[in-house]
Parts: C-alpha cells; sequence; structure tokens
C-alpha cells in the first residue's frame, strides 16, 4: 500500500500545481473545454495513463466541464502516486482550453 503524505509534503506537492486545490483528502481540478466532445476526448486520453499506472481518478463530466478528483482510497489520503497522475494530466491539457 502506498504511503500517505503528511501535511507539508502534501503543501509542497500543491505549490508545484498551481491548478489543482486540495479537498479534504483528494486534489481536485477542473477544466473547462469548447464542447462537449473536446471533454470526452480529454477524458479518453486519461484511460491509458491511468490504467498504466493502475490509479484511477474520480471524474464528473457535465457538458463541457470535466472535474478531476484523486486519491489513493486505499490508502485513505494522498500518496504521491496522485500527484504523480496529476502530473500526467496536466500534460494532457490542451493549451487552448477556453
Amino acid at each position: 500500500m502506498a504511503k500517505l503524505l503528511t501535511t507539508p509534503e502534501v503543501t509542497a506537492h500543491l505549490a508545484q500545481r498551481q491548478d489543482w486545490q486540495l479537498v479534504e483528502n483528494t486534489i481536485v481540478r477542473e477544466l473547462k473545454f469548447k464542447g462537449f466532445v473536446e471533454a470526452i476526448a480529454f477524458v479518453n486520453q486519461l484511460v491509458e495513463p491511468a490504467e498504466a499506472a493502475g490509479h484511477h481518478p474520480d471524474l464528473a463530466i457535465s457538458y463541457n466541464r470535466v472535474t478531476v478528483t484523486l486519491s489513493t482510497h486505499d490508502a485513505g489520503g494522498l500518496t504521491a502516486n496522485d500527484f504523480a497522475l496529476a502530473d500526467v494530466i496536466d500534460g494532457l491539457v490542451p493549451s487552448q482550453s477556453p
């Protein structure tokens, strides 16, 4: 099982990722796209890296918005795995989102 990060470790990781917010024991990023098709295309891009990492985000899709929530459920909070996947997700975000 992955090791839970301490509060200072979480704070340090978040300081390097301005688009992510701490919400209870998760990190959350809301993304806005041109439309539904672009939002779904983004979600589809997440499948392969999430599967490869064995770490799956919680996703909420509302037309052109995708909310990504990360937490290591079996560890009961945030681990290095969450921030590693956040970095992958950040790399998938188009530079031209509305």
